[in-house]
């Protein structure tokens, strides 16, 4: 018989020293702070209180001693004559009994023993706990993925929605991973994917909700390009090369427009590397899309020329507005400056910012009215095109080489 007690006095003490490890388990299979998980438990001790005495508030106190183990926890009473609310307000006469010299508007504390709590309460506190945990987990899945907004990350293909084509990934960062959601919209058209496959994908944006963070993906953003270049392109990477502006039709063509401000560094050449190498593990990665690498200029006129590549142009007129411009070029080249369904020139719009009105050398006419909206081809099958407009950086004077891979 003596016996089972020891025993019963030694789980006692030992008791606070198993909660102490418990968080320290917790701390480091999980990454939540100690200092965080005491609060939620305080809180979960604070709700089962509540739960089996009703009327109480903000008068529960809770000290931890890591250093003993000592988990206590103490409810504050105010010393009154007469008693309105057992849970906040203790007699005079009842106080005394404990606290010979206490006085009214004194406040004693009286030592709660958790076990003692009801099924419920304690249930009640297991789920504040565990709720607890997995807000911290969120929160730290959160942080960890929106410091990765705009750039590449990889993920797997976990399952694809037969309905609309819709893809759910699971991507991770460091020790972190979460689903993240590829919309159809947002996938190269052509492009097949299937359960398993491996993607790089380009994180648009990290948004809060109730069921942790979404983390929204996307295989046509032209950043995805602009990282891909960074990643393959030491220049790129450490600044020797910058890249000033890219114009993507996604799973069909792009062109990007590089300067570099060192004058010894080729920035086509760098982007090309040896045997074209570097490009093409790029075109491999966008699964076969065509890349145009095109040198910046800060003259307008041979950056518009340039961008119209792999087309020759003779004349570039700008046209007052300083939005808009004239391109002539030869017979033989127009239907190759203009691009099938007009693609060539709509992404030199895009890349350049300019209007671009395209004119063949055998009939230049007159210069285009700088509000017009459209692009214009006078080659009578094409139809006209509305062109997007993006701002021009600034960059020294270059040449317009350029290239087609």
């Amino acid at each position: 018989m003596p016996r089972k007690n020891a025993k019963k006095a030694n789980s006692g003490e030992n008791a606070g020293q198993e909660f102490f490890a418990a968080i320290a388990q917790i701390e480091k299979e999980k990454g939540i702070p100690a200092g965080y998980m005491m609060e939620k438990i305080t809180q979960a001790l604070a709700s089962a209180y509540k739960r089996d005495h009703e009327g109480a508030g903000d008068n529960i106190e809770v000290k931890a001693n890591p250093e003993t183990g000592e988990v206590r926890m103490f409810i504050l009473k105010d010393i009154v004559e007469s008693v309105d609310n057992p849970a906040t307000e203790i007699s005079l006469e009842e106080a005394r009994s404990a606290i010979p010299h206490a006085e009214l508007g004194d406040v004693v504390r009286i030592e709660v023993k958790p076990r003692n709590f009801g099924r419920i309460a304690a249930q009640t506190a297991r789920q504040v706990i565990i709720q607890g945990i997995r807000e911290a987990e969120r929160g730290m899945v959160y942080d960890e993925f929106s410091s990765k907004e705009h750039e590449i990350l990889t993920g797997v293909v976990t399952r694809i929605d037969p309905r609309n084509g819709a893809a759910s990934l699971r991507i991770s960062s460091s020790s972190e991973y979460t689903d993240a959601f590829l919309a159809p919209g947002e996938q190269v058209r052509g492009e097949t994917i299937h359960e398993g496959d491996r993607l790089k994908v380009y994180v648009v944006e990290v948004r809060r909700s109730t069921r942790g963070p979404q983390v929204l993906l996307s295989r046509t953003h032209p950043g995805l390009v602009k990282r891909l270049f960074e990643l393959e392109i030491p220049e790129i990477y450490d600044g020797t090369v910058e890249v000033k502006s890219i114009a993507r039709e996604a799973g069909s063509r792009t062109k990007i427009a590089v300067w570099s401000a060192e004058p010894n560094v080729d920035p086509i050449g760098a982007c090309v590397g040896p045997g074209g190498a570097r490009v093409n593990s790029i075109v491999e990665e966008l699964h076969g899309e065509k890349v145009d690498i095109i040198k910046y200029s800060e003259d307008p006129a041979q950056y518009v020329a340039a961008s119209l590549s792999p087309a020759d142009v003779l004349s570039v007129d700008l046209l007052p507005d300083g939005k808009s411009c004239r391109v002539v070029v030869p017979d033989d080249q127009l239907s190759l400056a203009i691009g099938k369904e007009g693609q060539n020139a709509r992404l030199a719009a895009k890349l350049t910012g300019f209007k671009i009105d395209i004119k063949p050398a055998s009939d230049p006419g007159e210069l285009p009215d700088p509000e017009e909206d459209l692009l214009v081809v006078d080659d009578g099958d094409e139809p006209a095109e509305e062109l997007l407009e993006e701002p021009v950086g600034e960059a020294p004077e270059e040449s317009s080489n350029d290239i087609q891979v």
